[in-house]
């Protein structure tokens, strides 16, 4: 799909670590002032550097991030899976749930500066996406998704 997009460059994290997406969103769009940035983000990981939504806010910087929150730190569950240990007990999966309290990213970018918006069907994001390209500046996209079951 990328292959038809317009000409663009794509950053991502080679694995092992998680949290580094907004502040290298951040960093991409200081380097590159004037060029949109768009930042895709699981709430989980987004949980580990909220602030850099302040340091866009602050700088003014061009930068559209979305949060997919299904409300879980999902990386985690697959990276359990994929080391084959077994399922975690009702305590322990507990400590990878992010709904007590239920995150809120619209009132989350809002307190550090920054437009947000939320919305749950694909064509709301569609239209939330078009809406943050015809300004400058920061945006967040909350991006409501259900949480797949673990294997």
């Amino acid at each position: 799909m990328l292959e038809r997009a317009a000409p663009h460059d794509h950053l991502n994290l080679t694995g092992g670590a998680i949290g580094g997406g907004m502040p290298l969103a951040t960093g991409a769009a200081l380097a590159f002032l004037g060029r949109k940035v768009v930042s895709l983000q699981g709430d989980g990981s987004a949980m580990y550097t909220p602030q850099a939504l302040w340091t866009q806010a602050r700088e003014n910087l061009d930068v559209t991030t979305v949060i997919f929150a299904n409300h879980s730190y999902r990386v985690l569950d697959e990276e359990l899976d994929l080391l084959g240990a077994p399922a975690p007990g009702a305590q322990a999966a507990a400590l990878l749930e992010l709904d007590r309290p239920r995150l809120d990213w619209v009132r989350t970018a809002e307190g550090m500066g920054v437009e947000a918006t939320r919305v749950h069907t694909t064509s709301d994001l569609e239209k939330a996406l078009r809406s943050t390209f015809e300004h400058a500046g920061p945006g967040l996209i909350e991006a409501a998704i259900g949480r797949r079951p673990t294997q």
